[in-house]
């Protein structure tokens, strides 16, 4: 397609050419011999028609460099344009749009196109960047407000013994909470960095998954949930650890949302090559909403409920980045107060889609 308009363009800049110097010929001829009548002359043939070759360049070469000129100073006004763009953006105004008229077929339209793409895609990342520090800067904020208070009221002298030791252990809370924010950011920037080591290497997923239900044993015991395994000896290649987190932070929530004397069911499916394990749970369930956001960092569902058990909002911004690092997907289905099931699809070699990087 684009060879075919370069032909027409090139059969059109021809035609042109032609007619333009088949009408400086006419104009030469005709002004040549006004001035040889006017001066009383009849010129050799020779004469004559060097004259008029000599006019057809003299008017194309004017005619060239009329056009070159109003051409350069068009050039011109556009690099112009697009540098003043350049230097918006380089200084943080990304609410740039050049609409200057070009064919995004040629380089020059492609450098427009380009630089428009720029602009709002680092418009975007700068909503971004903004979001995420007021998003820091709350879910900071906030323990740190709870500890400033407990903490001067303990400076009252007759505060009872009771009031202290409750005073003291939401201190180590939200403490604790203020930490746990500040693990899961240096873990989601490490692994957004793209610098995180990944060390996979091939192991028993069902095994895996058998022990991180152990090792929450505590929390779903005493909520009365029964766990309902459905798991083949399936091996899998991959970063064991990172898995681990995903396990690990997708069966906490289950157990977190879910209701006392309610059911999680764990299974795995092999196809081909991958293995999609499904996490589902009898809990609160979420609208179509919150599912569209449920992986963003620090969107919290329930706002109390996260609140109350410190959540931070970043667990599954966690876990959907280590899934896309596996060359993974992630996806939710839910209900209101019926169910939440978690399809997690990873290949059953992460070794080979890393060497297609």
């Amino acid at each position: 397609m684009r060879k075919r308009r370069f032909l027409l363009r090139l059969a059109l800049v021809f035609c042109l050419f032609l007619i333009a110097n088949t009408v400086f010929a006419f104009i030469s001829y005709h002004v040549t011999s006004w001035l040889y009548g006017r001066l009383g002359t009849e010129p050799h043939g020779f004469w004559l028609q060097l004259a008029t070759v000599i006019g057809v360049f003299a008017l194309f070469a004017c005619s060239a460099a009329i056009i070159f000129l109003i051409g350069l100073n068009r050039q011109r006004n556009y690099w112009d344009t697009i540098v003043d763009a350049l230097s918006r953006m380089a200084k943080g105004d990304f609410d740039v749009q050049l609409d200057l008229r070009a064919d995004e077929e040629d380089q020059f339209g492609q450098l427009i196109h380009g630089i428009n793409h720029m602009a709002v895609e680092l418009g975007e990342l700068e909503r971004m960047r903004q979001e995420f520090i007021s998003n820091v800067s709350h879910e900071i904020q906030s323990p740190l407000t709870s500890i400033n208070g407990f903490a001067k009221a303990l400076k009252n002298i007759n505060l009872p013994e009771e009031k202290r030791q409750h005073y003291l252990a939401i201190i180590e809370l939200e403490s604790n909470r203020l930490s746990k924010i500040s693990d899961n950011l240096l873990k989601l920037t490490s692994l957004e960095s793209q610098h995180h080591p990944f060390e996979p290497i091939t192991y028993r997923l069902d095994k895996q998954l058998r022990n991180v239900v152990l090792a929450l044993e505590p929390n779903w015991l005493a909520k009365q949930i029964d766990f309902d395994l459905d798991l083949d000896n399936l091996s899998i290649t991959a970063d064991e650890d990172l898995m681990n987190q995903v396990w690990m932070n997708l069966l906490t929530n289950s157990i977190k949302f879910t209701p006392t004397n309610g059911t999680i069911s764990l299974s795995m499916k092999k196809q081909f090559d991958t293995i999609t394990v499904r996490v589902q749970d009898t809990g609160i369930g979420l609208t179509e909403e919150q599912q569209k956001h449920i992986f963003e960092r620090f969107y919290k569902a329930d706002q109390s409920r996260t609140a109350g058990n410190g959540g931070s909002g970043l667990g599954l911004a966690i876990v959907k980045k280590i899934i896309e690092m596996h060359h993974g997907t992630i996806a939710v289905e839910s209900q209101i107060a019926e169910y939440t099931r978690f399809l997690i699809t990873v290949p059953i070699d992460s070794t080979a889609t890393h060497a297609n990087d």
